[in-house]
């Protein structure tokens, strides 16, 4: 079984409580946007596949 990964309100604030549950929580434009980024970063049809690695040329 997996652990759970938690932040403390006790050691964050309000702010970055929100920011986290944000970052985790599907239905949120933030964490959809950087899915998007990752998946296209890892296709290589795409023009940011090459970008993410720094050759700057095309396959």
């Amino acid at each position: 079984m997996s652990k759970e990964h938690r932040v403390s309100g006790n050691t964050h604030s309000k702010e970055q409580l929100n920011h986290y549950a944000n970052q985790h929580n599907p239905n949120n434009s933030a964490y959809q946007a950087n899915r998007d980024n990752r998946s296209n970063q890892c296709n290589p049809n795409n023009k940011e596949y090459d970008h993410s690695r720094g050759s700057g040329q095309k396959r």
